[in-house]
């Protein structure tokens, strides 16, 4: 074993945890990469290309497959990710509202969708498939409905206070 793949099997040993999990196989190529972004929040060029040589494939292949699929990303995103609808049915009930006030709360220049300390990101999407509730947003896992901008804002600031008492323990 030469001492740069040693030194990187170091450096990724989490990454080294996956491909051993799903042992190597190229053919789990995505969730390999689903929970290497999971460990980084991204995916890292220098990250699938080491996965790349440790499956002994092509750099490409892997590229390939990364931007292929919407859910990879390529920059750092936040803790807690945003995504708020701007489907017919949340668009026609104000959903532009809700992202200016979210964008605005968060001090998020233009182009800018993650904050500078990584705690949130915000996309906008076409359809959160749940167009009875417009409009709606999504924070992580969990939908609200009904929303407004000043709904938004407040449950940016519950999270904000958790965040902030968990800090304080």
């Amino acid at each position: 074993m030469t001492k740069k793949v040693s030194k990187n099997m170091k450096k990724f040993a989490r990454v080294c945890e996956i491909l051993e999990k799903y042992n190597f196989n190229s053919a789990k190529l995505i969730p390999i990469l689903s929970e290497t972004q999971d460990e980084y929040r991204y995916l890292p060029e220098e990250v699938m290309n080491f996965i790349a040589t440790s499956l002994n494939i092509p750099p490409a292949n892997v590229y390939g497959v990364a931007t292929f699929y919407s859910h990879f990303a390529f920059k750092p995103k936040g803790k807690y990710i945003i995504k708020i609808c701007d489907g017919t049915a949340c668009h026609v009930r104000s959903s532009i509202p809700i992202l200016k006030a979210i964008r605005k709360h968060l001090n998020l220049s233009d182009g800018q969708t993650t904050t500078h300390d990584l705690m949130f990101t915000i996309e906008t999407v076409s359809c959160l498939g749940a167009c009875g509730l417009a409009p709606v947003i999504m924070i992580n896992e969990d939908v609200h409905g009904m929303m407004d901008p000043q709904k938004a804002v407040a449950l940016l600031d519950e999270i904000l206070n958790t965040i902030k008492e968990a800090g304080n323990e």
